[in-house]
């Protein structure tokens, strides 16, 4: 299979709500019909846009699986569907692994490993999710690392070609043995990203909004969720009303990165334990893994607290 580019998917430029009008002896083409699969993706997209936002829906554990005898050490993503930032729904049907020694080594090889060199921190907790440093019993907090490369796992939606089906030529072409395209088929792709240029102040994590605090709170009353709830629904649409068809690039969230896909969904972080040389040079600890900072959908915050009356 091959993967279209990001930008061959007409839901990327949000489009307005057009669906095709058809009448007895019109004349229809291929873009008629992707035009009415377009309407009809792009509904149900910006519904589950507004209704969930992107985030986990179910599983797509991230867990470190180290190297045996048979297996190479990899990051490993457990099966589970998500909701991209367009709303458009990611899943993973079937577990999937990126290698960390080969991504390790290629990030080496790239500029003198530059790059891991300015991932690599020595202050970790700040950039840990609150869950992980305190567990809930049993379990207890984890050893962390003196430094480490930190990397994040993200999952983003794709597009496969799948099969061929004979067709007329296309563009300035005269075959006749021409074929195109018989099928599209919603995939993923999983990305093992490093982060340089955390900070206190950036830690590049998703981060809680207000109302999430007031309905996570233990402390909150049922008013105080009421209200939270309420002002949230009327704060989510756009003010300027251009939320669809304005043809304005998704906006990066908090996780992202520079010059990366805004609609890629944030899974875990990945703390790699190096020493203190430049480029740092990976020590025998193993990786840790962070599940806890990530949207979890549908807000668990909102269906433990939320009071509507």
């Amino acid at each position: 299979m091959t993967i279209l580019a990001t930008a061959a998917d007409p839901l990327v430029a949000r489009p307005r709500a057009e669906r095709p009008a058809y009448a007895t002896g019109m004349l229809l083409d291929a873009q008629d019909f992707s035009d009415e699969q377009t309407y009809h993706r792009g509904r149900l997209a910006r519904a589950l846009a507004f209704a969930a936002g992107g985030g986990t829906l179910a599983g797509l554990q991230v867990s470190h699986q180290p190297q045996t005898a048979t297996q190479a050490e990899e990051v490993l993503v457990a099966p589970g569907l998500a909701v991209d930032r367009l709303g458009r729904l990611v899943e993973l049907p079937r577990p999937a692994c990126r290698g960390l020694v080969d991504w390790y080594a290629d990030l080496l090889a790239q500029e003198g490993g530059d790059i891991l060199g300015e991932s690599a921190y020595d202050n970790l907790a700040v950039f840990l999710s609150p869950r992980l440093l305190n567990p809930p019993a049993p379990a207890t907090p984890p050893v962390l690392p003196a430094r480490a490369v930190i990397a994040d796992v993200f999952l983003r939606f794709a597009q496969c070609a799948v099969g061929l089906t004979p067709s007329f030529a296309s563009g300035p072409f005269d075959a006749l043995n021409a074929v195109s395209i018989s099928r599209i088929r919603d995939a993923y792709e999983l990305l093992l990203v490093p982060r340089p240029g955390l900070s206190g102040r950036q830690l590049g994590l998703p981060v809680l909004s207000a109302t999430d605090s007031v309905l996570a709170s233990a402390t909150s009353t049922a008013d105080e969720r009421r209200n939270a709830l309420q002002d949230a629904v009327f704060g989510a649409y756009p003010p300027n009303g251009t939320g669809s068809g304005g043809n304005a690039p998704l906006q990066p969230a908090a996780e992202h990165p520079a010059d990366f896909d805004t609609s890629a969904i944030f899974l875990a972080r990945v703390l790699i334990p190096v020493d203190a040389a430049n480029p740092p040079v990976r020590t025998a600890e193993a990786p840790l893994v962070d599940n806890y900072a990530r949207r979890f959908l549908p807000a668990l915050a909102l269906l433990a607290h939320a009071a509507t009356r």
